[in-house]
């Protein structure tokens, strides 16, 4: 019997199961993610919880300088006070 592996990509959890097992009841309760980066172009996920695939996501967004957003606020405040 061939053995397939799925990992979560994000905490490196791993699950077994049968080839034979039709691959949504051996990965139940878990997210898959097919991120289509072009034509013929297709990366798929796998994450074991809600929170590894945010995990995830927060790493593919980027992320605004906190200095930035202030320097924006100050500005906007300038331009409301006079």
């Amino acid at each position: 019997m061939k053995i397939g592996r799925a990992i979560c990509y994000s905490c490196g959890r791993k699950v077994e199961f049968p080839l034979e097992e039709l691959l949504c009841r051996a990965l139940g309760g878990w997210l898959a993610v097919c991120h289509l980066k072009g034509l013929q172009s297709v990366d798929h996920y796998n994450f074991c919880s809600f929170g590894c695939l945010q995990r995830w996501v927060d790493t593919q967004v980027p992320k605004i300088p906190e200095v930035f957003l202030k320097s924006l606020e100050r500005k906007n405040d300038k331009y409301i006070n006079g």
